[in-house]
Formats: C-alpha cells, structure tokens, sequence
C-alpha cells in the first residue's frame, strides 16, 4: 500500500496563537485522514511571511517556497477556509494565487508536479456560503492540476446573524462529521490509485497539460 501524506494549510485571517475555527475543522480532517493511515501536517498560512504573487518564490524572505516544499511532499492538500462576505477568505485567495505557478511546473514527463495530487476543501462561517466557496476553492484547484474525490469538502456554518464560531458549537457527529469522514476516506482512497496509476504524460500536442496563465 501506497504512504501518503497529506497537507492542510489553514487559511484563517488570525495569527497564532488565536483561537480559529479553521484550524479546528482542519484538525478533524487530520484525525480523519490519520484513521485511513495517512499523516499530516497542518500550517496557518498567515504565521509565514508570504508574499502576494503568482510565482514559486517572490524572493525577499517570502514564506511560500517552504510551505511549497511540504505540499509537494504531500499526496492529498486539504485547504481550510472561513467565509468572509459569502467568499473564501484573503488568505485562501492568495494561496490559490500561488498555486497558479504550478502551471509551469512538470516532472521528467513532462506532467504538472501537481498531478496525481488529491485536494479537499474545508469550510467554516456563521453565514450561508459554503457551497459557494466550496466551488471557487475546488475549481481553482482543478484547474492548476490537482483531483478532487468525491465528496471531497466538509463544512460548517451557523444561523445567520449569529456569533457562535465552530469550535464553540460543540460536537457535530452527524453533520459536519460525516462529511469529513467522507472527505478523508475518499482522498485517501483516490490519492493511493493516482500514487499506484499516475496520469499519462502529455503527448507531443501538449495534451493533458493545464491552461497557461499570464500573469496581469
């Protein structure tokens, strides 16, 4: 059987060591995830100096290149978002950012470095929206080279108007749980086929490469 390793990088606005909801869903993932054998590690994005910018390494200290390292390492990225305005959070927009960079990153074969890699999305607010960021954050993330499994997002948001975060809502084995069982063990699952059964290269027409994209 395949090892993986899986990544969650916590896209919460507050710096550790403050109490974040992402985390906290994040962390489940991992329990989950460690349930179907994989290890992980959970970053908090904005601890790290990262730079805005569509490269690998914006230079100048940026706090990227490190970050990457442990992502390319990894065989599943799970991304941990709250919900600001109906939308994935600034930070988890930059990192998507990032990853556009990966468009011009192959292996030996010509393939994206991304390819063969699992990514999942985990949500928390107080407001409607999860679909929403779920789908901005899945299809950002197909699109610069990674698979989604069925499945592959968990969520949690509370009443309108209200002010009670995730990690004070107390247990939610039946919703919000269920859907990160799903998460884990369909990621795990489809990153050990995609680690067992990689795609083809691309042919000599450049098939199975993904869009290029210039930067504005």
């Amino acid at each position: 059987m395949a090892s993986i390793r899986a990544l969650v990088l916590n896209c919460t606005l507050k710096p550790s060591p403050a109490p974040s909801s992402s985390d906290k869903l994040g962390r489940e993932v991992l329990a989950e995830l460690a349930e179907q054998g994989v290890d992980g590690d959970l970053v908090r994005v904005v601890d790290h100096d990262v730079r805005f910018g569509v490269s690998t390494d914006e230079g100048g200290g940026d706090g990227w290149p490190a970050i990457r390292a442990t992502l390319l390492a990894a065989q599943i990225l799970v991304i941990a978002t709250p919900i600001w305005l109906g939308q994935p959070s600034s930070v988890c927009k930059m990192v998507l950012e990032r990853l556009d960079a990966e468009l011009s990153e192959t292996d030996a074969e010509g393939r994206l470095m991304t390819y063969g890699k699992v990514a999942g999305v985990a949500v928390v607010g107080n407001e409607d929206g999860a679909h929403h960021t779920i789908g901005q954050v899945q299809q950002a993330l197909n699109e610069v080279g990674f698979t989604c499994a069925a499945a592959g997002a968990t969520y949690w948001v509370g009443e309108a108007l209200h002010k009670v975060d995730y990690r004070d809502a107390g247990p939610k084995p039946d919703t919000t749980g269920r859907t990160t069982k799903a998460l884990a063990l369909n990621s795990a699952h489809l990153a050990r086929l995609l680690a067992e059964q990689p795609y083809p290269p691309p042919d000599a027409r450049g098939a199975g490469v993904g869009p290029s994209h210039e930067p504005a």
